[in-house]
């Protein structure tokens, strides 16, 4: 048997060399990239500099960040690994579509969708858990992205709660009127007919109907307002957030063009006392004396200049923290709170601090507090204009109480009363220490109508 010798082979014979494909990138990479450059897309989104700022356009834009990702993990994965992820375009659709509903439908449309967005939302979920079961092999499907389908299915059940607590809550009608002051409309609600009229400040966080256990026992004897600031209760909100000196100029165009005649006693419940102070140094001929309730301590500095345009940092932050609203958040804090009051009062607070409008206004108020405690400082002397401090006795910071007795100096006419028990929150909450604070505004309205001296304790 012949061998076959082994001969070079010739230029015709010569294979091919290799050609080195294109590089393929790792998926799982591809998915968390796509995930977090969503997740930044949906907190910088509703940062845009446009005139509309609210819930709505900061839900719209957290939705849209989130369908970029979605849409991300579809594109980048089909270009550059070996393993599509096509069915991440369905959650790229279902979040886009979403956010344009939200953005531009109608409220009775967006109310509607409440309905249908969190069942919806759970089907897609199983259907993308069961595709990236199939087609996503890579740790980072269980790492990841499973973790943000719970994610999901914890924002759709919280939807759902929202939609069904919202739909069997009790129907709140409105009391009083929306006065147009200018920019917005505030609610006022005016009960009692003898003077002089007291008005009622809630703090950070309250609307008026917060002031249910201490405004109809007032109108017993005397003339009461109650009012909601921008963005509280029912009033409308304002386009940037209101400092106490903005609050008491609102409060003072309100009560003009409401015609409700002064000069006002003015009653303000933590944050509300730095705005009933703020109140008296711009307005003093309109103030016949203040009862300031666990009152927020005033600074004497001066007062920072408020953003510079009418782009607003803070405005942007409270709406999107206040887009948890749509989760339910807002309503479960809601139905925990205000046991207390009245019935009518209590559904009232209810329906109103569930929103998500109330949440940004609650945000709004904290974010400028600095200024409106410099502000509240302007306030130096009520020279013998009854005052009286009212101050919890449980559940004080530091240097409260202290503060509380500087306050107290402002007037030659003054009294400071402690009530034994109580701590900052249960002065409106709590039937027994709100007994207190209407006592207060009976005793100082009696300082007012006769020109005695407050008589303590």
């Amino acid at each position: 048997m012949r061998l076959r010798s082994k001969t070079a082979p010739t230029s015709g014979d010569q294979a091919a060399p290799a050609v080195p494909g294109p590089r393929r990138s790792h998926v799982g990479g591809v998915v968390a990239g796509s995930l977090a450059a969503g997740l930044a897309a949906a907190v910088i989104l509703p940062f845009l500099p446009v005139d509309r700022v609210d819930v709505d356009f900061a839900t719209a834009m957290v939705l849209f960040g989130f369908a970029l990702g979605w849409a991300l993990i579809a594109v980048l994965s089909t270009l550059f690994t070996d393993q599509p992820q096509r069915w991440a375009v369905a959650p790229a659709i279902f979040m886009a579509l979403s956010g344009a509903l939200v953005l531009l439908a109608s409220d009775a449309v967006v109310d509607a969708l409440g309905w249908v967005w969190p069942p919806a939302l759970l089907v897609l979920v199983v259907w993308v858990w069961a595709r990236a079961r199939r087609e996503l092999h890579s740790r980072t499907r269980v790492w990841l992205l499973n973790p943000v389908l719970v994610v999901l299915v914890v924002f759709a059940l919280g939807g759902g709660y929202e939609t069904i607590r919202q739909s069997t809550a009790p129907t709140v009608a409105m009391r009083g009127q929306l006065v147009d002051v200018g920019p917005y409309r505030l609610h006022l609600e005016c009960t009692g007919s003898r003077g002089p009229t007291v008005i009622l400040e809630p703090g950070a966080g309250g609307s008026a109907a917060s002031m249910g256990l201490i405004a109809p026992a007032v109108a017993r004897d005397s003339r009461v307002c109650v009012y909601d600031r921008a963005g509280r209760g029912w009033s409308d909100p304002a386009a940037s957030p209101p400092d106490g000196a903005q609050i008491a100029t609102d409060l003072h165009t309100l009560l003009e063009r409401a015609h409700v005649p002064g000069p006002y006693v003015l009653a303000g419940h933590s944050f509300g006392g730095l705005y009933v102070r703020t109140y008296a140094a711009k307005y003093p001929g309109e103030v016949a004396g203040l009862v300031l309730v666990d009152s927020t301590a005033a600074k004497n500095e001066p007062v920072s200049p408020p953003e510079a345009g009418s782009y607003s940092v803070l405005k942007h932050v409270s709406s999107l923290f206040a887009t948890t609203s749509r989760l339910g958040i807002g309503r479960l804090l809601a139905d925990t709170s205000f046991s207390d009051l009245p019935p009518e009062y209590r559904d009232d607070a209810r329906a109103t601090a569930a929103t998500g409008k109330e949440m940004s206004g609650t945000l709004d108020e904290y974010g400028v507090a600095n200024r409106s405690t410099a502000e509240a400082g302007r306030l130096r002397s009520l020279d013998a204009k009854p005052l009286v401090v009212l101050t919890a006795e449980r559940g004080n910071s530091k240097g409260w109480m202290a503060d509380q007795n500087k306050t107290v100096t402002l007037s030659t006419n003054s009294l400071h009363r402690v009530v034994p028990g109580a701590t900052h929150a249960s002065l409106v909450e709590n039937p027994d220490h709100a007994a207190s604070v209407t006592k207060a505004i009976h005793d100082l309205v009696v300082s007012v109508r006769t020109g005695e001296p407050l008589k303590g304790p």
